[in-house]
Formats: structure tokens, sequence, C-alpha cells
């Protein structure tokens, strides 16, 4: 379970819209490089230690800032150092995924809080693209306590503290855990794993990173 999760999240109607991100991600997102002979695939979560997460989720949560349009995202652990785009609705309803021609990208989902503004913010990338890793290939192997700036476009840098990292399976994925606004800024970085069916060619579940606001 997240850490970030609460008994009775608040639903709303961007809460219902992420749930196609998931199923967005993880079909779009098929290709046998995942788990050619060359590579052995993005890493998986790791059993998180329980202290870690507890030490993690206690650390002061600052306050709000103003909403602003995030510009960047950066994940120094990992060496992710990306470009935001907005995030909106496809005719279907699902929430888009960044395009695949460009590896280095990743997006925000436009119609929900603003990452360090009050509420659950959501970035989502690709783990793989065609001709390689993608943006959050490695988003597995972060673990609680590392850290994640994001670049706004007022001039400053939200940065949040990783609280946890769970992998879910795409057909029962918590949208309400992981999208509830918990009463403080938070944020979610949300890419494809959980394994690849070779059969389907695609993934069958994604990593999620909670993490929340200290600066």
């Amino acid at each position: 379970m997240l850490v970030a999760a609460t008994d009775t999240p608040r639903r709303s109607p961007a809460v219902r819209a992420l749930k196609g991100l998931v199923l967005t991600l993880a079909a779009t997102t098929t290709f046998a490089f995942a788990v050619s002979e060359q590579h052995a695939g993005p890493p998986q979560p790791a059993m998180a230690d329980g202290h870690a997460r507890a030490a993690t989720a206690a650390t002061r949560a600052a306050a709000p800032l103003p909403a602003s349009r995030p510009l960047r995202v950066t994940v120094p652990a990992i060496r992710v150092d990306a470009p935001l785009m907005d995030l909106g609705l496809e005719d279907s309803g699902r929430l888009a995924a960044p395009p695949e021609i460009d590896k280095n990208l990743a997006g925000w989902w436009a119609g929900g809080p603003a990452p360090g503004a009050q509420g659950t913010a959501v970035i989502a990338g690709h783990v793989d693209v065609p001709n390689g890793p993608a943006v959050f290939y490695d988003l597995g192997a972060l673990t609680p306590g590392m850290k994640i700036g994001i670049s706004r476009e007022d001039g400053t840098k939200a940065r949040f503290i990783v609280d946890g990292v769970d992998v879910y399976d795409a057909d029962n994925f918590p949208d309400d855990k992981v999208y509830a606004d918990t009463g403080r800024p938070e944020l979610r970085l949300i890419t494809c794993g959980g394994g690849f069916d070779k059969q389907r060619q695609q993934y069958e579940g994604n990593v999620v990173i909670a993490a929340h606001l200290v600066g």
C-alpha cells in the first residue's frame, strides 16, 4: 500500500480521468526491446524497508506553493533531467501519453494540480521507446528518501522526497489510492513495469513513485 494513500480518498473528475493513464501507458509501450537477449529490461522496485517509508513519510511537509506550470523534472539518483509537456485527454477519455518519438520527454496531467501546489500532481513517462530506454527506464530503482525536483514557470523549484515505490497490476490499479488528495502537496511519477507479457507484447502493470513536497 502507498504511504500516501488515504482510507477515504477524495474523488474528483480529474481522478476518474486519470484511470485511463495506466491503460494508455501499459498498452502503447509494447516493444520487444524490453525482453531482448541484449537487455534485461527495466529495474523493478525492491521490497521497501518499512522503517525507510515511515521515516520519509514523517519528514515535515512544506506548505503548498502557488500553482505554476511545471517545465522540467529532475531525479538525480537515476540521472533524469527531462522537459515536461502538458498531457490532456484523448477522444476516448483516457489521458494521453507523451509521444514516443522523444525518449527524454515526460508529461504532467494538466487537468490536475501543478507539482508543488495543494493536491496530488501526476507526471508520466515511457519506460522505453522503439529505439531504446526512455526517460523513466530506471524509475523502479528509486528508494524512499531519494529526491525529485520540478522546475516551474514562475522560476521556483519544487523539491520532493520519495515516500514509497510500488508496482501495480494494470487490471487492478488502485487509482483512488494513487491519485487521492492527501491534504498536502504530493507527486506521483508513473511508468510501465510489473513484468512483460511476451505473447501480448506489453507490460503488465505500472511502477508508481509516491513523494511529498519538502521545499
